[in-house]
Formats: structure tokens, sequence, C-alpha cells
């Protein structure tokens, strides 16, 4: 009899498809519609695929292995997460993101303010990694010069959003730029590098449009007293120097050289802090508080009331602002293990690929499943794991490397929720910017021209990478 219990069945596609099921409308109705924790409606939906697990004769010593190998193998992107974590908060502690930012909003000129709006949040989207505090600072301020000046408000948020984008979408520190090749087993630095096929001449196209557009923009420009006095706190705050350039430079060349990417990270955050000691006059002891905690406007000395614009400035980093993130992964990878292990996912995925042949169809399934679950969920985060692990071995299998994969979950991923009324991304960027999501959506080109240029590439073969031979016996899944 314990034979026969333990003997495993192969699930039919009822049995495979019912906790994928049950994910979809738990997160529709539970996340999307009450607003609940999006980590606890992954348990109970791995609860639910736990059950069925067991029906077909798996154990829980089988489930908990598969989901501990699941985890094991999102750990080395995982520390990577961490020390995101690490490197943001010792380059506001240096001076290095606050200084960026300084001198990026003194270039806006008038006449060509669409492109600027753009290229300065690009620039501190991609050097911080976050597009909402891009957005919260510099977009502000951009969105305020824009109505003095008599801009389209909703063409200058577009235009924040698409360059604030821009930098969650390949900068190194972007949480979501760090999920993808987690999601679908690619390299950090291979992933960015091959963004560059979408994501260039998705820039491209955005600041054609809003140079023709800005063109038409005329008159004086009057800085708003936020801007003025925004300025004013930061350069009392920090010492300017041409030093604090110096982190990103050792990223950069990081990057280039290929060197290994945690000691980078790690080893630019110190030095980021000895920076933050030696030239802006910091302790020691507040540095060490930065690259846990995360970097405070009390550790600059700041004598007087400092305004909210620069407070969601630098009051932020660490690595405890990256621990719901990992926690969202374990979670995510819980259920992804046991409808791997049981053989579910399987059945699913051979059920939907047998009616797709061509690598065109792999790929804009890939979007389309980004596009259901980001429309379902509103998160970028779940848009990309959850379509990361239905498809992930349908690459490996079809010889594509992982990276194309990681690369379109970016594309119609990431990129795609701002432009979703109801995602927490679009609720935000429309109270702080002020516009509706449905009327910066025209604007935000790069959001959506991304997923245009994926889908070139899914039918013409450009860009699309090959698995060699000996990466293909490396590839487990």
């Amino acid at each position: 009899m314990n034979n026969k219990q333990r003997e495993k069945k192969k699930p039919t596609f009822g049995q495979a498809i019912t906790p994928i099921v049950f994910m979809v409308l738990s997160l529709a109705i539970g996340y999307g519609y009450f607003k609940f924790r999006t980590e606890p409606l992954l348990v109970i939906s791995a609860f639910v695929a736990g059950i069925i697990a067991m029906n077909l004769g798996y154990t829980w010593n089988d489930l908990q292995e598969a989901i501990i190998e699941k985890i094991a193998k999102a750990l080395p992107a995982t520390l990577i997460l961490w020390s995101v974590g690490f490197l943001i908060g010792s380059w506001m502690f240096s001076g290095t993101v606050p200084m960026i930012i300084y001198y990026g909003v003194q270039i806006v000129n008038p006449r060509f303010l669409l492109v600027t709006a753009f290229i300065i949040t690009a620039i501190v989207s991609t050097v911080t990694g976050t597009s909402w505090g891009s957005a919260g600072t510099i977009g502000v301020a951009l969105m305020g010069i824009a109505g003095g000046l008599g801009v389209s408000l909703p063409a200058t948020a577009g235009a924040v959003v698409a360059g604030a984008y821009f930098g969650d979408k390949i900068s190194p520190l972007s949480d979501t730029t760090n999920l993808a090749p987690i999601a679908a087993g690619s390299e950090l630095y291979e992933h960015i590098k091959h963004m560059f096929y979408t994501t260039i001449p998705a820039t491209i196209v955005s600041l054609i449009v809003y140079l023709i557009v800005g063109l038409g923009a005329s008159g004086n420009m009057n800085t708003p007293e936020t801007v003025n006095t925004m300025l004013s706190q930061l350069n009392s705050m920090f010492n300017w120097n041409i030093l604090l350039l110096l982190p990103v430079i050792i990223i950069v060349i990081g990057s280039l050289k290929k060197w290994p990417t945690i000691p980078t990270m790690l080893g630019t955050s110190l030095f980021s802090v000895c920076l933050g000691v030696f030239v802006q006059g910091f302790t020691f002891k507040d540095g060490f508080m930065a690259l846990i905690k995360g970097f405070d406007v009390s550790m600059t000395g700041f004598d007087g009331e400092v305004i909210w614009e620069v407070t969601r400035l630098i009051n932020r980093g660490g690595v405890v602002s990256v621990t719901g993130t990992t926690v969202l992964i374990f979670c995510a990878m819980g259920f992804a293990g046991i409808v791997s292990k049981s053989g579910m996912l399987d059945v699913v995925l051979n059920t939907i690929m047998a009616r797709v042949k061509s690598t065109t169809g792999i790929i804009i399934s890939t979007i389309a499943s980004c596009f259901t679950v980001a429309f379902v969920t509103g998160s970028s985060y779940l848009s990309i794991l959850i379509p990361g692990e239905l498809f992930k071995e349908v690459y490996i299998k079809r010889n594509l490397h992982p990276k194309n994969l990681s690369r379109t979950l970016e594309d119609s991923g990431t990129v795609l929720v701002p432009l979703i009324p109801w995602s927490a991304a679009g609720a935000y960027m429309t109270a702080t910017l002020g516009v509706p999501t449905l009327e910066y959506l025209p604007w935000a080109v790069l959001n959506y021209m991304g997923i245009v240029f994926a889908m070139i590439l899914a039918f013409t073969g450009i860009g699309i990478a090959k698995i060699d031979s000996k990466e293909q016996e490396n590839k487990t899944i």
C-alpha cells in the first residue's frame, strides 16, 4: 500500500492548471481588488499546489527539497540584490547621487524641456536604480518647471515616466533589473547588455518625439522656488568634488571588464563610505549604518527643516530596503518549486507549446503572458517572476539563450506596469506628477516602444541569442 502511495503519477491537464488558475484568481481578487499583500497569496497558492502534488504521490520531503532547490538557484542573484542595497546606501552617504542630481537639474533648457526631462530622469534612475525615487524628486521639479513654461504637463509627465523606467530597466541597482535574470536564469550584466537591442531603439524614438514636440516650447525659464530650495539644501549638506564620480566609474569599468559582480559592488560600497568620511566629513558609524538601514538626512548634520523632495531623494538605500523583494522571491520560488517538481508545469507548458513551433511564437507568447500577469496583478515583480518561471525551460529546450527571456520580461513586464491605472506604479506616478495615467500614457514612449521592438526582433530574428554547445551542457533547470 505504501509503495502505491509513493508511486508518482503524471498530473492531468486539469490537475496541472488548477494551482496556476488559483494563483491568477487569488492575485487578481486578493491583490488587485482587496489590496492584500502578495506574499501570503503566493504561499496559499503553493499550499493548493502542494495538496494536488501529494495526491499525485509526492511527499512533503519531495516538495521541500524542490523548494529549497529553487531558492538555492535564486540565492546568487539575491546576494547581488543585497549588494545593491549596500551600494545605494553608500552612494547616498558619499554624496555621489546627490551631486549628479544637483548638477543635472541645472542643465534644464526650456526649448528642450521634454528631451531634458527624459535624459535627466534616465540618468538619475540609472544611477539610483529607482524609477519612483527619480520621478518623486527630479520629476516633481521638472513638472513645476513645465507648468511655469506652459509646456504640456501630460507630455512632461510621460517623458519623466519614460526616463525613470529607462533606468529601472537597465540599471544594475534596480530591483527589477536584478529580478529578470533571476527569473530567467541569465546573468545580470549580460542581461543588461542584451537589453540594448530594444532599449536603444526605443530611446531614439522617444528622443525624436520629445524633440519635435518640445521645439514648440518657448519663453524664459523661471526656476520654481522648490527647485532652488532643493539645490540650496543639497549644496549645504554635501561638499561637491569630482572624486565623488569614482564609484560610478568603478561600477562602469567593472561591468565592461566583467569583474565579479558582488565583490565589485561591495568593494565600491566600502570605498564610497570612505569618500563620505573624508570628503563629506561624516562618521564611519553613520557610514556603516547607511549600508544596513540606508542613508538618513540627519547624518549630514543639516541645521533646519529639510523639504520633502530632499528627504525623498536621500533617505533610502541599505540592505534592509531590499529584504521585502527577497521575501517575495522566496514565496514565488516556493510555488514554482512545487509545480515544477510535481510535473504540473511541464504538462501546462507542453500543452501550450505544442502549438508554438517557432522562436517568434515563443517570444510573442512570453510577451502575452507578461501582459496578462501585469494587467491582472498590476505588479512588475510578478509580471517578471511568473512568466519567467513558466518559460525558462522552454527557452533552453529551444536552444534560446536565457537572456532573450530576461530581456522580454523587462520589455513587456517592468515598463508596462506604470501604464496600468490600477497598479501601484500607475497610482504613484499619477499622485506624484499630478497627471492621470491614461493622459501621460501616450507620451511614455519608451514604455511601449520597447515592446514593439521586442516583437520586431522576434519576427526578424535580429538580436536573438542562441545557446552554444558548452552552455547547453551547463544549463540546468
